[in-house]
């Protein structure tokens, strides 16, 4: 199963503010993540929506790691961003070997499966070391010496 390009960026932006203990921007996470900054900004608030991040307007606002987030599952976060569509559309047009298929059944378990290994990974373990302190490290100005 391929992500779309939407979900592999809510997830990357999850982990990057979960490691980051101060609040960020739209504008940073698009910077340090590489990522086109309207897609980062529709993604947030997506990501708000579902109770991962938290947002504050003003001048003194941005972007933060929602406090029980933690606890969210990457499948949780999967499933809102990719929905639960098959991983193949058998009825459009319709496949003339649907009354009798048997691939049908097995990728549907296979899917389940992908799902259930997401189901047992929460956001908070995806910043555990080593991977924390590296995506801190993504887009920081290089130390001089």
């Amino acid at each position: 199963m391929k992500l779309n390009r939407s979900t592999d960026m809510a997830l990357r932006i999850a982990m990057l503010t979960a490691a980051s203990p101060a609040r960020t921007t739209v504008d940073e996470l698009a910077t340090r993540l590489a990522l086109p900054r309207s897609h980062v900004a529709k993604v947030v608030q997506r990501l708000q929506h579902l109770g991962v991040l938290v947002t504050i307007r003003g001048r003194s606002g941005g972007v933060a790691f929602a406090e029980h987030a933690a606890e969210l599952t990457v499948g949780q976060v999967v499933r809102a961003f990719e929905g639960d569509d098959e991983v193949v559309a058998c009825e459009q047009p319709v496949c003339p070997l649907i009354a009798g298929c048997r691939l049908r059944g097995r990728l549907r378990r296979a899917q389940a499966a992908f799902l259930a290994v997401l189901d047992d990974t929460r956001l908070g373990d995806l910043v555990d070391d080593p991977t924390g302190p590296l995506l801190l490290g993504l887009g920081a100005p290089a130390a001089h010496e």
